[in-house]
């Protein structure tokens, strides 16, 4: 089977669960680090599916990698290639197919609770999750819209676009990705910037983050695991 393409854009933003998950079901991926400067493939052929990670830059930013991983995005869709996107992953998804990524009423740090839609799409991705709440973890500050085609999933009160599917593709705006490790490092690294919004609702301190880890990852794991189980059935074998 040919690996999925995993496209990491910063350091410490890397595949996480995404690729606890992938082992455990025998899918080989293979790691393009954009963030130490390797060059983003120009063909989807390689690959069995391919998944975009997070990252503290804004797709709209004059990066030079930003129009390449588009491309590529629109090329995959066009050879129904199966895309994942996290948080940063999901507004270049967004922004290739159309939409826009823009500036988020709020930032949104920590645990967190979204709703799931109830349509038809909704019910094929989210399962029991459908026209009910779940648990996932957030740091962004931007938003994406929905593409022209796709259908929103997720949403809560504080971003309305939290998680949307077009076919075998599916764009989030949330990370349900983490693992502790990764949470503990995001708190020790951009704690500043949580204790800048500190007084929004939608911002956990990072001591309340690491605290609930036992608690809330659990939960969020189920979700990922079925996320990614129906995501995995469209790949290219």
């Amino acid at each position: 089977m040919k690996p999925v393409a995993i496209f990491r854009h910063s350091p410490t933003e890397g595949p996480g669960y995404f690729a606890i998950f992938l082992e455990r079901h025998g899918i080989p991926w293979r790691l393009v680090a954009v963030d130490a400067g390797e060059p983003v493939p120009e063909c989807t052929g390689d690959f069995a599916g391919l998944c975009f990670m997070g990252g503290p830059m804004s797709v709209n930013d004059p990066l030079p990698w930003i129009e390449p991983v588009c491309a590529l995005i629109r090329n995959a869709v066009a050879d129904a290639i199966p895309v994942i996107g996290h948080c940063l992953g999901g507004q270049l998804m967004s922004k290739a197919l159309g939409g826009r990524v823009t500036r988020n009423p709020v930032k949104e740090i920590g645990w967190g609770m979204v709703h799931g839609e109830d349509s038809a799409v909704a019910r094929h991705w989210l399962g029991p999750y459908a026209g009910a709440g779940a648990t996932v973890f957030q740091w962004h500050g931007e938003t994406f819209s929905i593409p022209a085609g796709a259908t929103r999933l997720f949403a809560n009160g504080h971003c309305a676009n939290q998680m949307f599917a077009l076919g075998p593709h599916l764009g989030m705006q949330c990370h349900v990705e983490m693992t502790p490790e990764m949470i503990a490092t995001w708190c020790g690294q951009w704690s500043d910037e949580a204790a800048a919004v500190a007084d929004q609702p939608s911002v956990q301190a990072p001591s309340a983050m690491v605290a609930q880890i036992a608690e809330r990852l659990p939960v969020m794991r189920e979700l990922s695991d079925l996320l990614y189980s129906v995501w995995i059935q469209g790949l290219a074998r």
